[in-house]
């Protein structure tokens, strides 16, 4: 059974609460759903308990788990990405983009200060950036299988 401190390598999928899959480590449903990207490796995922390196509630959903076992939880946004924060949206003059290398549009995920941001609305002279995470706010749901875990 899997404790805190194990490194682990597990598969997953995860869903939002309407069905949508955002991510998976296995190539067949990414390529199934329409989220696969070439450059990405799909491979297990490996991690060691209790570090911190995942999102809480998924570190809290393989303790216990023994290989080969698949389950699947719903993880509170809370325990997720947590909740949306609106003080994490700013307004930032439209000519800080003079110069770049692209014209800002909503939808776009930019490096704002080395920090991802995504743009939420342009006007004649602001543009709107979203500091939160695209999955804030959202619950998930996620199908795990241990593939491994070494003590």
């Amino acid at each position: 059974m899997v404790k805190k401190g194990d490194k682990v390598k597990v598969d997953y999928i995860g869903k939002l609460e309407n069905g949508e899959v955002f991510d998976t480590s296995i190539e067949s449903v990414a390529k199934e759903e329409g989220i696969y990207t070439p450059e990405r490796p799909y491979e297990p995922l490996e991690f060691t308990v209790g570090e911190g390196q995942l999102i809480e509630g998924f570190e809290e959903a393989v303790l216990d788990m023994n290989k080969g076992d698949e389950k699947t939880v719903n993880i509170p946004a809370e325990k997720a990405y947590g909740q949306r924060d609106e003080k994490l949206i700013q307004k930032v003059p439209k000519d800080a983009f003079e110069g770049a290398d692209f014209e800002p549009e909503e939808g776009m995920i930019i490096l704002a200060g080395g920090v991802p941001a995504t743009i939420i609305e342009v006007s004649d002279n602001e543009v709107a950036l979203d500091f939160n995470h695209q999955l804030a706010g959202k619950n998930l749901i996620f199908t795990i299988k241990l593939v491994d875990v070494k003590e």
